[in-house]
């Protein structure tokens, strides 16, 4: 079983690991909904993306990190990791809704 939860953990990760750098690197901004970025100026979609890609690298990396922490030492603790990468990651989500969109849903 803790194999299986590890492949789990891990493979959500290195998923939004994945999607993050293409959202960050290449600006693939169409793996977003459409509504989070719709009224984001062409200028700012560069750096719109790139604080969108970092949120969920670091999202992503938490998953990981907990997966890792949870086959190692199968403690409950180790959710300690989500958490604080999950709580990371809708910051950097927040803040970039915030200044480039206006708001969350629009």
């Amino acid at each position: 079983m803790p194999y299986v939860e590890l492949s789990i953990y891990c493979a959500v990760g290195i998923l939004l690991i994945v999607f993050g750098l293409l959202v960050c690197k290449k600006q693939k901004v169409s793996l977003l909904h459409d509504y989070h970025y719709r009224n984001v100026k062409e200028k700012d979609l560069p750096a719109y993306c790139k604080a969108m890609g970092i949120g969920q690298i670091v999202i992503g990396a938490g998953l990981c990190l907990t997966g890792l922490f949870r086959f190692f030492t199968g403690s409950f603790y180790s959710w300690i990791a989500a958490i604080l990468a999950g709580g990371a990651g809708i910051l950097i989500f927040h803040k970039a809704q915030m200044k480039y969109n206006g708001s969350w849903f629009s």
